[in-house]
């Protein structure tokens, strides 16, 4: 996102955070379950993914750019996999499915952020230090693990801090018992572009990072999703950063709905913001959308004040923020006019079915 914070992280600190510190997942002598293995496929169209050999390819994205046409599904079996993968718009209703059925077992990571440099000049950007990019519709994926771990203390000359886990920009993409470990910008939940109308559902997900690390245009649901804030030891002073960044466009009825979920914090009280909204200069016209409702929000998130700016000319009190009962202590009341509220009947059309439309994926949870 445009707006960085250049703060230092302690490195270890920050990959016990990550959940990357402890070493890779054995070799197991069945790598892939009850999934079967390349000799005895789930279906034809399956392909093994497995670090040590046993399977098709060793790597994801050697495994995508064989998966051509659509309806395709890759099998993963335990390890790091220190890759950038991208699944273009042509591949869809592809299927990853973590082999262990534990989203700790298979985890795609890399260290790219928006200030690294590229080789022929320039730095990658935001959307360029995604660890993995999915433009296709129809993708799911169950039991897998999306890092980046570029830390701020290992670049301290770096301004573009921004380092996305995932960049999800299909219609349809549905992430199950997944896992998204990051710091600033972790999940890239977004459109093909302003017109598209991208719907997403994570379930039973957790996602955690510093600043702004949920944002983005697409019309997502969350549900019975952990969103967890790290301890930053580069700041004195709160906030440390947001949960939340939605950056809906204007012309969509519906942005971020998160319901039955919980946000806890590594962090002193009150040092995150729930939310603020990004208006991105590519879409000045965006008013971004979030809704929180029947969810947990521990001590960290600043109760008295959940939401602020991100830009002085676009106040998050212009844009479609609101809450339905939330319970926790960063849920409390003290400033009704800092946490607008759903009323009943509307609470009644605030759906992951009105969201979602005829697309039902919890059905497959």
């Amino acid at each position: 996102m445009p707006l960085s914070r250049r703060g230092l992280l302690a490195a270890s600190a920050a990959a016990a955070a990550l959940g990357l510190a402890a070493a890779p997942a054995p070799a197991l002598a069945r790598p892939f379950g009850r999934y079967g293995s390349p000799a005895r496929r789930l279906t034809p169209g399956t392909l093994y993914v497995d670090p040590h050999g046993r399977g098709d390819f060793t790597t994801v994205q050697a495994a995508v750019t064989a998966a051509t046409g659509s309806g395709r599904t890759l099998v993963i079996a335990p390890g790091t996999y220190r890759e950038r993968v991208a699944v273009d718009a042509a591949r869809t209703e592809m299927t990853w499915l973590g082999a262990t059925e534990d989203a700790r077992d298979v985890v795609i990571v890399h260290d790219t952020a928006a200030g690294t440099p590229k080789p022929g000049g320039g730095t990658h950007g935001t959307t360029g230090s995604a660890t993995t990019t999915v433009q296709a519709d129809g993708f799911t994926a169950r039991w897998i693990t999306f890092a980046n771990d570029w830390l701020r203390a290992d670049h301290p000359g770096v301004g573009g801090t921004q380092a996305v886990a995932l960049k999800a920009q299909g219609d349809r993409g549905a992430f199950l018992h997944c896992r998204f470990l990051g710091h600033q910008d972790t999940l890239y939940a977004d459109t093909m572009a302003l017109t598209a109308f991208a719907r997403q559902y994570y379930a039973h997900c957790h996602v955690e990072g510093d600043v702004d690390f949920v944002f983005g245009r697409a019309t997502a649901v969350y549900e019975h999703c952990h969103f967890r804030t790290l301890d930053r030891t580069d700041l004195a002073t709160a906030p440390y950063g947001f949960v939340f960044a939605p950056s809906t466009a204007l012309a969509n009825p519906r942005g971020y709905l998160v319901t039955r979920s919980r946000i806890t914090s590594g962090a002193p009280d009150a040092f995150y913001k729930l939310a603020r909204p990004w208006v991105p200069s590519s879409d000045t016209t965006a008013r971004p959308m979030l809704t929180v409702r029947d969810t947990w929000l521990g001590p960290g998130i600043d109760a008295a004040a959940p939401y602020t700016d991100m830009s002085a000319a676009h106040p998050w009190q212009r844009q479609r923020f609101a809450e339905y009962r939330n319970t926790g202590p960063g849920a409390e009341i003290t400033v009704p006019d800092n946490r607008p509220q759903l009323s009943a009947e509307q609470a009644a059309a605030a759906t992951r079915a009105a969201w979602l439309g005829d697309w039902t994926p919890w059905r497959r949870c």
